[in-house]
This record gives C-alpha cells, sequence and structure tokens, in this order.
C-alpha cells in the first residue's frame, strides 16, 4: 500500500494551491449572508473529540433550532436522545467541536468550528422549550471559523433528488440489527412497530 507520510507530498498531491473563493470565504464572526444560512438549515451534524477518538452526531429540529446568541456564539439545545451523550462527554472533557449545517434543497453547506461548553441555566433552557419540555443541556460554541462549504458533495450524490430516495424496505431495520447483535434477546420486530409511538411521545 502506498501512502502519504508529510504534508509536502500531501500538498504536492493536491496542487494547485485552493483560489481565492476557498479562502476569503473564512469569517471569524457571523455575517448576515451566513446567519441566513444557520437559520434556515434543520439539520447539523455535530463533531467532537474526547480522550476516546472522535465522535459525529446527527441533530436535526425546527429550522434555525441553532441559536444565533451574538456574533460570536452558537447555541444547539441537546434534545431528547439515547442518552448515550458522547458527544456531550467529549465537550466536557475537550471543547473543540464542530457543526456541519445542511439544507434541504441547497447544495450549499455551511460549516462552524469553535470551542463549546454545556450550559444548565434554568433560563436558557426556558427559552428552548417546544410543547413545554426543555432540554437538559445547551451547547454553547464560541465561533473560531464560518464558511460554507463547495457544492460538489451535494451535487455527486444528487441528495435531494426523491427519484434517489431508497426504499425503507431494502434496509435493515433498527430492530433486525439490534435482534442479530444480541441474538434475538433485545429488538426484533416488536422493537420496530413499538418506535413511532415511542418516538412521538419522546420527541422533545
Amino acid at each position: 500500500m502506498t501512502i502519504v507520510t508529510s504534508l509536502e507530498q500531501l500538498e504536492a498531491l493536491y496542487a494547485p494551491a485552493p483560489a481565492a473563493a476557498s479562502t476569503v470565504k473564512v469569517a471569524r464572526r457571523m455575517t448576515p449572508e451566513y446567519r441566513r444560512l444557520v437559520e434556515a438549515s434543520p439539520f447539523a451534524a455535530l463533531a467532537t473529540v474526547g480522550p476516546e477518538g472522535i465522535d459525529c452526531s446527527p441533530r436535526g429540529d425546527q429550522p434555525g433550532f441553532v441559536r444565533i446568541h451574538d456574533d460570536e456564539t452558537l447555541m444547539m439545545p441537546d434534545r431528547r436522545g439515547n442518552n448515550r451523550i458522547d458527544s456531550l462527554r467529549n465537550i466536557v472533557r475537550d471543547p473543540r467541536c464542530a457543526f456541519l449545517f445542511l439544507l434541504p434543497g441547497s447544495g450549499t453547506t455551511f460549516r462552524a468550528n469553535g470551542r463549546a461548553h454545556l450550559s444548565i441555566d434554568p433560563a436558557l433552557l426556558a427559552s428552548f422549550e417546544v410543547e413545554g419540555k426543555a432540554p437538559r443541556s445547551v451547547i454553547v460554541m464560541q465561533i473560531d471559523e464560518l464558511y460554507f462549504q463547495c457544492a460538489r458533495a451535494i451535487v455527486r450524490s444528487d441528495l435531494w433528488n426523491p427519484a434517489r430516495h431508497l426504499d425503507p424496505k431494502t434496509l435493515p431495520t433498527p430492530g433486525e440489527i439490534l435482534a442479530r447483535m444480541t441474538d434475538n434477546q433485545v429488538g426484533g420486530t416488536a422493537y420496530d412497530q413499538a418506535w413511532p409511538e415511542r418516538a412521538n411521545q419522546t420527541m422533545w
């Protein structure tokens, strides 16, 4: 196997250097245009790092669920989930994190890199209430850099094309995966059948 072992080798492989459009787009604080992207997005991937390694977690809510507190601060509520808290464990021990926002129907994606902490301030939690339910914590990111991402990945994947959507029946279900991994001790058909109502009752 031939591998890349130095920055010099890597940079030579990807010559020429990035064009101006790839570098001048980086901002250290929120701009009016970038604000519009954050406010329109209903989904972001949250990347964190900790002693055990890295984690990338999907986060979705109503458009604008990541709040722009000020031009240097973003806030993401931690909604109901499976209580693994992998991302939150990482943030408590290592503040480095990143958000990658997707915008349905658009090739543009948006990246925010920074350092975060978890807030459990009662007033802040209450400000994120949905249907009377507040998050248990809020991820507060101090922005290091912001920039939009090239659309090629979305275009290549044809991500938003309904004709390319997968039929869920062709994929293994969560219940099937759990049953296989636990010799049918967890999961199964009953798990899949109960999930829609369970999710509806614990969405917020």
